[in-house]
């Protein structure tokens, strides 16, 4: 009998899927059903991905989690799926582009978050069926005191994830199931089976988002554009991301802090390098030069250490005129 499989929200926990389709004993025939959020917090998110592109009998919808790669709205879970991902990252967002909102056969409805009651999916905002936060604030709007799925009177089940019900399903008459039991946090990944209705689950190995944020936060923070930050924003920077208890990272800011603070400690001589040059060229000279904008005012005495540091507002723009002058500085640590 070909079955329809529906899978909880994975996350990235690609060892805890394979363990589920083996417990499951999936084969190739049965049609394979993810309720979205394939990626982000786990170890695996791009194993997860080319599970779902590559086996046949697959589909996937949209969740927030690809929503949020597909719109470009980055937080800490989605730079690091970035880089898990490397240079694949592209393609992986091509393909979910087209992941469908929805997913209905003649045995269930399938969507990632929820639907309001009573309007057909194909008619549903792609917020509410995906879980965005507008979507969310448009249900609780519409259902202030409960919960969508109280108004579900449909006789054709519906099986959502997105909001984790513990590590046991959320199942209401055989018709309302919520699939989420969180995995990604140590919970437990689970399956649906039908026609037949039979739950499926395995123990997650670990709290692999308190691991993964943990293990990432270093690649990510060097990620982080320090030479265009200002010099308020740098600083502000290192204090938020200073309170972690890596040591690495740690070491990691306060060498960028260091590396800030000799930057600046260069004005100075850069503003008496400035003259110096200034005074050793003709104007030509000086038009053609990569820091002409800065000799001219050295020229005409309107380079004064106030003046450089209001223009060499960012570390960034500071070696660039280091350069032009070829003023040794150093380099933001690696």
């Amino acid at each position: 009998m070909r079955r329809t499989v529906i899978i909880g929200d994975i996350h990235g926990c690609f060892d805890e899927l394979l363990e589920l389709l083996e417990k499951v004993e999936v084969t190739e025939d049965d049609l394979l059903v993810s309720v979205g959020d394939l990626v982000d917090r786990g170890p695996k998110p791009h194993e997860v991905v080319r599970l779902f592109r590559e086996r046949p009998n697959s589909v996937a919808v949209m969740g927030n989690h690809e929503r949020k790669h597909v719109r470009g709205i980055f937080s800490y879970a989605q730079e690091i799926t970035r880089l898990q991902t490397g240079d694949d990252y592209a393609d992986m967002v091509d393909w979910m582009r087209a992941l469908p909102y929805y997913f209905e056969n003649e045995h269930v409805r399938v969507v990632h978050a929820g639907m309001v009651p009573g309007i057909p999916l194909a008619e549903q905002r792609a917020e509410v069926l995906c879980g965005s936060t507008r979507g969310e604030r448009e249900l609780n709007a519409l259902f202030p005191d409960s919960v969508w799925h109280d108004h579900y009177t449909d006789a054709k089940p519906i099986v959502f994830g997105h909001h984790v019900t513990g590590d046991e399903p959320l199942i209401r008459d055989n018709r309302i199931v919520g699939l989420d039991t969180g995995a990604c946090h140590g919970g437990t990944l689970t399956a649906l089976s039908l026609p037949d209705f039979a739950i499926h689950s395995v123990p997650a190995h670990t709290d692999h988002w308190s691991q993964v944020r943990r293990r990432w936060q270093l690649p990510v923070l060097k990620t982080k554009p320090w030479a265009d930050y200002t010099w308020p924003e740098l600083s502000e920077a290192i204090a938020r991301f200073s309170s972690t208890p890596d040591t690495v990272t740690q070491a990691w800011l306060t060498a960028v802090e260091e590396w800030a603070a000799e930057l600046q400690s260069a004005f100075p001589a850069l503003v008496a390098a400035a003259h110096h040059t200034a005074d050793g060229l003709d104007t030509d000279q000086l038009r053609q030069h990569p820091a002409a904008l800065f000799l001219f005012q050295a020229r005409h005495s309107r380079l004064d250490l106030h003046s450089l540091t209001r223009q060499c507002s960012t570390p960034r723009r500071t070696i660039n005129l280091a350069t032009a002058l070829a003023f040794d500085v150093p380099e933001l640590p690696r």
